[in-house]
């Protein structure tokens, strides 16, 4: 019997993932895509922040931001990044190290599309990780861009996507007596084949 059976199961990381997602949508309260994206900044500095997973594509992760932020500046200084997405309710958790590249096309798009109408004027009005006096000042930002742009905000130029393209997945499930089940799966960029490790817990 192979020893990645069950939920470990499969010969592609990303159909895997999304499959521990697509389960995790079922049982987790709040934002099963949450995930805990880990930077740095120019300093070497670490910087972590939650931020929500949009899409698993067949090679790669992507997230959406303010390319204006303080992620965005330090994911296009270091062109690399890495994030945690952690399900209590599965006791599941999958870690994930690669190289970042911005999705500012027509799939950036379609995503700001998708919004309520609220957050695509918020996306306008806010101008992330800056100094911010009060919370009036940003909600009459907000009211000044409503007025301007009204019910069909463009998709700023200044916001859009990231895709974090793997050379390390790790998926952990929760064993018995902290006995857990750890497989890494590996890869050069230049390569498509992935190597799998059982790890110890």
């Amino acid at each position: 019997m192979s020893e990645r059976n069950g939920i470990f199961a499969g010969d592609d990381p990303f159909v895997i993932a999304a499959r521990w997602l697509a389960e995790a949508e079922k049982t987790e309260p709040n934002d099963p895509n949450a995930i805990a994206l880990a930077t740095v900044d120019p300093d070497g500095m670490p910087n972590a922040r939650m931020v929500l997973l949009k899409d698993i594509e067949a090679d790669s992760f992507v997230f959406y931001t303010n390319y204006h932020s303080a992620k965005a500046r330090e994911l296009d200084a270091a062109g690399k990044a890495a994030f945690v997405m952690h399900w209590k309710s599965l006791r599941r958790q999958i870690r994930v190290r690669g190289t970042i590249t911005k999705e500012d096309g027509p799939l950036a798009d379609e995503y700001y599309a998708s919004r309520s109408l609220k957050s695509r004027l918020g996306a306008w009005a806010s101008r992330q990780s800056e100094p911010l006096s009060s919370r009036a000042a940003l909600m009459a930002e907000v009211a000044k861009v409503t007025a301007k742009l009204g019910s069909n905000p463009p998709r700023p130029e200044f916001w859009g996507g990231y895709r974090l393209t793997p050379v390390e997945i790790e998926f952990w499930a929760d064993g018995a007596f902290r006995l857990h089940d750890r497989f890494r799966w590996r890869r050069d960029p230049s390569e498509q084949k992935w190597s799998v490790q059982r790890l110890n817990p």
